[in-house]
């Protein structure tokens, strides 16, 4: 719904952020200053040892300096405690003792629908539970005790029973004055095109369906009968059930991750109770389908890093590698996914029966990162013994990471498929070295001096580079502060090698913060530069002070917005692409410590290449910048050229 104009303002200014906020985290005493409204605390978002999450009272708005999670108290409700908007909204009113303005009559009329279908599962609730107190539930009850699932368990998850007769649950629910109409709204019963009505769950065990509200919006249901054609069945989609946006337990779940437990995603209703039984509060599953979007992103609300616990089969591993093709396009910085194999093609339910809660602890501390899955998938079972097989591999690898959106992301995951590839290609040479007339197998050999140093050479101006072009960047920012907004994520992304700099970026990502709140008289009268200048001190005048920021042309012409905006495009493309360079020159250092193979040639031809690109210019005046363009790629192509990875005899 929309709310009158003013309505959240007046909410963010009787209840302080802080207050909110400071229900999760503990304010360091030490940068913290009450008086101002100034707060800093560790990231409730992401683990960190030092603080770097700011919350501005004066401003209504938080910022984490690690994660980038930013916004108001509304924010973060939704983000840290997984409320939709207007249930955030609702809590705060009640806290701010003030009323929330009447919906419009369409919604209002929708809402009071919802809330008398909710009412209706509630009553088929209560129906199943009793049923499973009777001796007509003496069956479930026995598959129950099989299942290990005591009195209080199923008390504490609601479980019940659906008799088996034909319209047992639409006779009682017709007998309390509930029409046959909204009964079948609520999924409870099905009408054919001929006959009467019937219910949908038959001698059946029940396993109730809340949302994040706490609201009964679906059922679970187990056959006891063998000849069943399915042996799980759901709820269909009603207005009050959407089977890809929900989750089994999802409530109790965030509570249990609020108070330090881990977030476990299982496959089932019973795997979920065991777990739960067991400790593993946290647990929680999709309902009878893979993992969507939608759930994974409630799941990154509850916690940055959900332990996904696969059965140990090739169908568990299978339902892994779907979810990782989800998941790439999706992951940001601080967010990701944790997968605890199984063993054995257990399930969770299974391995607590057999090895107990220590067992699934071991195997949640040791659950392994969504790199080691995709690097799984695409190394077992393949012979990499030539030259095409490893550029086959290394292409599939890239094509994946490919899919990353995050640059910075993207570029850790490279790197740790680097060091992979690294070991297991350095394994396969070191079996493979050949016999020569007789002799043992050579030994690796150490680089030559030359050939380190002259790769340290070029690291050292690459840093010397990428500092001068991120004075730049800051510099064109500062200038045309209006291409902020255009340019936030990159910003936010902007890994500043000096810490001046770091401090210019942070106080211009203070700036788009501020530029979202209503800021007071005095703040709204300071320029964008006097705001920088308070907030990073020396390091502006610094800055400035630099030749080549002067000499730029989109510092010197700060009216031709244009030519900005077509310089930082191009300054940050090309940051990004001799950081990418660095990279694989780094790695080619590690690498060249041994014995090389044809890969590394590959690899330096690549960055020599790459650096041209980089270097090409699309501005006429690029000129002024004062750039060495040649340089790095003169001295890679040399190196490559000189084939230095192989030891000369003397």
């Amino acid at each position: 719904m929309s709310l009158p104009p003013g309505f959240l303002e007046e909410l963010r200014a009787r209840v302080p952020v802080s207050r909110v906020i400071g229900r999760k985290v503990v304010w360091d005493a030490r940068k913290s200053n009450a008086a101002r409204g100034d707060f800093w605390a560790c990231c409730p978002f992401h683990e960190e040892r030092s603080p770097s999450f700011h919350v501005d009272d004066r401003k209504g708005f938080y910022y984490c300096f690690g994660c980038h999670a930013k916004g108001d108290a509304v924010t973060f409700l939704r983000e840290a405690e997984g409320m939709g908007f207007m249930e955030a909204v609702e809590l705060l009113a009640a806290e701010a003792g003030m009323t929330v303005p009447a919906r419009d009559p369409r919604a209002a009329e929708k809402a009071d629908r919802h809330s008398r279908l909710a009412e209706v599962m509630e009553q088929a609730g209560r129906f199943f539970r009793m049923q499973l107190a009777t001796s007509g539930g003496a069956g479930a009850r026995d598959y129950l005790d099989r299942r290990g699932l005591s009195a209080g368990a199923r008390d504490r998850f609601e479980i019940g029973f659906a008799p088996e007769g034909r319209a047992a649950l639409l006779t009682h629910l017709r007998a309390a004055g509930v029409e046959i109409a909204l009964i079948e709204a609520a999924g409870l019963a099905i009408t054919p095109e001929t006959g009467s009505a019937y219910d949908r769950f038959r001698n059946r065990v029940t396993f109730p369906i809340r949302d994040a509200r706490g609201r009964l919006i679906a059922f679970g249901a187990r056959a006891l009968a063998p000849g069943e054609k399915a042996k799980y069945l759901n709820s269909p989609e009603t207005e009050l059930f959407d089977k890809g946006r929900s989750l089994y337990n999802v409530r109790a779940a965030r509570e249990a991750v609020a108070r330090g437990a881990p977030l476990i995603v299982a496959e089932g209703y019973m795997d979920v109770i065991a777990l739960s039984e067991a400790g593993f509060t946290g647990a929680v599953a999709p309902l009878g389908t893979a993992i969507t979007e939608q759930q994974l992103r409630m799941l990154w609300q509850i916690s940055p890093e959900p332990v996904i616990a696969l059965d140990g089969d090739t169908a568990g591993l299978r339902a892994g590698l779907r979810l990782t093709d989800l998941a790439l396009p999706l992951l940001e910085a601080g967010f990701g996914l944790r997968f605890a194999l199984l063993p054995g093609g257990k399930d969770p339910d299974d391995l607590l029966r057999t090895g107990g809660p220590a067992a699934m602890r071991r195997l949640i501390d040791g659950a392994v990162p969504m790199v080691r899955l995709i690097w799984q998938r695409a190394t077992e079972g393949k012979v990499l013994d030539s030259p095409e097989r490893r550029a086959g591999l290394e292409k599939e690898l890239r094509e994946v990471i490919g899919r990353i959106r995050d640059p910075a992301l993207r570029a850790h995951y490279g790197e740790e498929i680097r060091r992979l590839r690294g070991a297991l290609f350095g394994s396969a040479r070191a079996q493979a070295q050949p016999f020569r007339s007789g002799r043992r197998p050579a030994a690796p050999t150490e680089p030559l001096p030359a050939t380190r140093g002259s790769l340290l050479a070029a690291a050292d101006d690459e840093m010397m580079e990428e500092r001068l072009r991120e004075a730049l960047i800051l510099a064109i920012l500062i200038t045309h502060p209006a291409l902020l907004a255009q340019f936030e994520d990159e910003l936010e992304r902007l890994d500043c090698l000096d810490p001046d700099h770091a401090r210019l970026r942070d106080a211009l990502l203070a700036l788009t913060l501020a530029s979202d709140d209503t800021t007071a008289q005095g703040d709204r009268q300071a320029t964008p530069r006097d705001r920088i200048a308070a907030e990073a001190g020396p390091a502006l005048e610094k800055l400035f002070s630099l030749s080549h920021v002067q000499l730029a042309p989109p510092v010197r012409r700060p009216e031709d917005l244009d030519l900005a905006l077509a310089c930082l495009t191009e300054e940050m493309a090309r940051l990004a692409a001799r950081r990418a360079i660095r990279r694989e020159v780094q790695d080619a250092m590690q690498d060249i410590t041994g014995r090389a193979d044809e890969s590394l040639t590959w690899r330096l031809s690549q960055a020599t290449a790459a650096t041209h690109r980089a270097d090409r210019s699309r501005l006429d005046d690029a000129s002024d910048l004062d750039e060495d363009r040649a340089a790095l790629s003169a001295r890679l192509q040399g190196l490559i050229d000189a084939e230095v990875w192989i030891r000369r005899k003397r």
